[in-house]
């Protein structure tokens, strides 16, 4: 895990901002917990593909949270090497958890 770093305030407002949105804080705690692929995410957030793609963008973009290809899908988590990872624990430690259940995958 990567050493606690303080965080400058323009930094810090970037990754308020980034999590301001509540889904895509709600998608950060729930890939905090298990990873999941944008199929998932649809179907939890009854949006479409292309609006959650956009936020799973962002996310990635930003380094909140990383990817790993299986066979013909693409599962994101939360990154646990982002110099970030400290404070975006701290940001949603008191969140309540989805209730997700893992077996609930649509892309096995």
């Amino acid at each position: 895990m990567p050493t606690k770093e303080v965080l400058d305030i323009e930094t810090a407002a970037s990754l308020l901002k980034l999590l301001g949105d509540k889904t895509r804080l709600k998608m950060v705690k729930i890939m905090a917990e298990h990873e999941c692929c944008v199929c998932e995410l649809v179907d939890l957030f009854h949006m479409s593909q292309p609006a959650i793609s956009q936020h799973v963008r962002k996310l990635k973009d930003s380094g909140l949270i990383k990817e790993r290809r299986g066979a013909q899908w693409i599962y994101y988590s939360l990154n646990l090497q982002s110099p970030h990872y400290e404070f975006v624990l701290t940001v949603i430690k008191d969140l309540p958890s989805k209730g997700y259940k893992k077996d609930q995958k649509c892309c096995d």
